[in-house]
């Protein structure tokens, strides 16, 4: 019987032109040959399985090759290349700091390289997990890598760069490799499916790559794990089987159950999903990246940011434009709220139910808000003045959820200006929040802070007058992003400092005494029977 070999060893590169995902490297290291600008020592940094120990292999034997192509590649056929594909080259050195890490390895190692190249240029020492060097290894090596003779290079390969010495650093070039991405490695993958003879779903294979997360040696392990459970035809839906993945399927279905406002159907879902052995919490992540998803397929300039099969692509396509993009942000902040106060629930399920909840009860509201903004807009000069509703007067409460915020009075709009609803309005008014996120203090303005609307006059109460200095602040971006999402340039934002009376707040013992005793006037005969004193 045929002795069987890994994919990840029977596939690996042998060439710069197969290294998968690395092209900028590979190119550098061959225009390095070419022009003859050898450096004596390398540092290849970067994720495990992208390619690093591989292209040090391929650099080592294409330098000391005999006979190189015209595109400088090693030739495979001369008695460098021969010794180096039968493992017993002494040209090339291979050693794992991870398990010779100690003063005496590197000192041996330097007694090697005062020996030269019995056949080719040079000899080359390739030091795997260098980081796992003690520190008196790495000053064993200073100098020799900083001087060593005109035939020796060392290439030096590691997952963690910061470990490694800014001395060391200082005498190499540094060349970071980039995780490889989605469709690369299916492409990859597909290729050594038809050389093995073996039918693979598009969609098995980008599931495998996505799980990969840009490493190829970690796609090639769970291709050959998908082989032996699956045999010569790989499917989708074994796939997820194996590898334990939630089916895409269920958050599409969970999207447009919230869209349809089907809170049964979604908590039916979700309770499929517990029975299958899947974390809520994992559920919640894997529904969070999924309608990250549909958001950016909603437009053609980021859809190349979806990562996934191009079978699925326009399921995603076709959902995107289903969704509002204001019910997407509304669906994406609401999971994630649920997402960090899922990790201190006491009762998780019910957090997870409660949150689905609340998505599906947005949809009225933005479905009325899309088909408004869908209609035919009115000419100008065909506006027509509304009486205004008679509303109850707010009353000055504690501030409220941003998603709950309490309808706005109806407007009354005035001839010459664009016509817009309060929902409009309202979705505009959260819309501010995502331009400057990190400005905490205007978040919280605008989050707790209601406004009011009169004939295209924004009125906002806050607390005191630093909070009115920082709205002033961003006041113009703000009123010009309001104008601009709801097609009226008579929008102004007067901002005003809240004057209610405000009962005082007692702070020191005798505060709290007098208050007690005003509130409680038998205390007083109480504390004169017994001649009792505030210590």
């Amino acid at each position: 019987m045929e002795q069987y070999i890994v994919s990840a060893r029977k596939y690996r590169p042998t060439t710069f032109d197969s290294v998968v995902g690395q092209q900028s490297l590979t190119d550098t290291l061959r225009n390095a040959i070419r022009t003859n600008h050898l450096a004596h020592a390398y540092l290849f940094c970067g994720p495990r399985g992208v390619g690093k120990a591989t292209c040090a292999r391929i650099f080592a034997k294409t330098i000391n090759c005999l006979n190189p192509t015209a595109d400088h590649e090693a030739c495979n056929e001369c008695e460098s290349c021969r010794a180096f594909n039968e493992q017993r080259s002494y040209n090339i050195h291979e050693l794992d700091a991870a398990s010779n890490n100690s003063v005496e390895d590197i000192r041996t190692l330097i007694q090697e390289v005062r020996i030269p190249p019995q056949m080719g240029k040079y000899k080359v020492y390739i030091i795997d997990e260098v980081h796992m060097l003690s520190a008196g290894a790495f000053n064993a090596l200073l100098k020799t890598l900083e001087e060593p003779p005109s035939y020796a290079i060392f290439i030096l390969a590691t997952t963690e760069k910061h470990k490694v010495l800014p001395t060391i650093l200082s005498r190499c070039q540094v060349y970071d490799f980039q995780r490889i991405g989605i469709t690369d490695i299916v492409g990859h993958l597909q290729h050594v499916a038809l050389k093995e003879g073996i039918q693979a779903e598009e969609q098995a294979l980008a599931m495998v790559a996505k799980k990969a997360d840009g490493g190829m040696r970690d796609a090639l392990s769970v291709f050959d794990q998908l082989v032996a459970f699956c045999g010569q035809h790989i499917t989708y839906k074994q796939t997820i089987d194996v590898l334990n993945i939630l089916d895409t399927d269920y958050y599409f279905r969970m999207v447009n159950a919230s869209l349809h406002a089907n809170v049964s159907e979604a908590l039916l879902l979700f309770d499929e999903v517990l029975h299958k052995g899947f974390d809520a919490g994992t559920f919640v992540n894997g529904l969070e990246s999924h309608l990250r998803d549909v958001l950016v397929s909603k437009d053609e300039q980021t859809l190349p940011l979806l990562e996934t099969a191009d079978s699925v692509r326009e399921q995603y396509k076709e959902q995107a434009q289903a969704c509002p993009a204001v019910w997407l942000f509304k669906s994406m902040d609401l999971l994630n709220q649920c997402d960090i106060q899922y990790r201190t629930s006491t009762n998780k399920r019910l957090s997870v139910e409660l949150a689905l909840i609340k998505w599906c009860a947005m949809n009225d509201q933005a479905m009325q808000t899309a088909s408004a903004a869908s209609a035919p807009a009115l000419p100008k000069t065909a506006a027509v003045a509304q009486p205004a509703k008679a509303q109850p007067k707010a009353q000055p409460s504690a501030p409220s959820r941003l998603q709950n915020m309490p309808a706005i009075p109806s407007i009354n709009i005035p001839a010459g200006a664009a016509p817009f609803t309060t929902d409009q309005f309202n979705d505009a008014w959260i819309g501010l929040k995502g331009l400057f996120p990190r400005e905490e203090r205007l978040q919280a303005i605008l989050s707790t802070c209601q406004p009011t609307l009169t004939d295209n006059h924004v009125v906002l109460i806050v607390a005191n007058r630093w909070q009115k200095e920082e709205f002033d602040r961003f006041r113009q971006d703000l009123t010009a992003t309001l104008r601009q999402s709801l097609a009226n340039d008579e929008i102004e934002i007067d901002v005003r400092i809240d004057d209610t009376p405000k009962e005082k707040i007692a702070y020191t013992a005798e505060e709290k005494l007098q208050r007690m005793l005003k509130e409680h006037s038998e205390l007083q005969d109480f504390r004169d029977t017994l001649g009792l004193m505030l210590d």
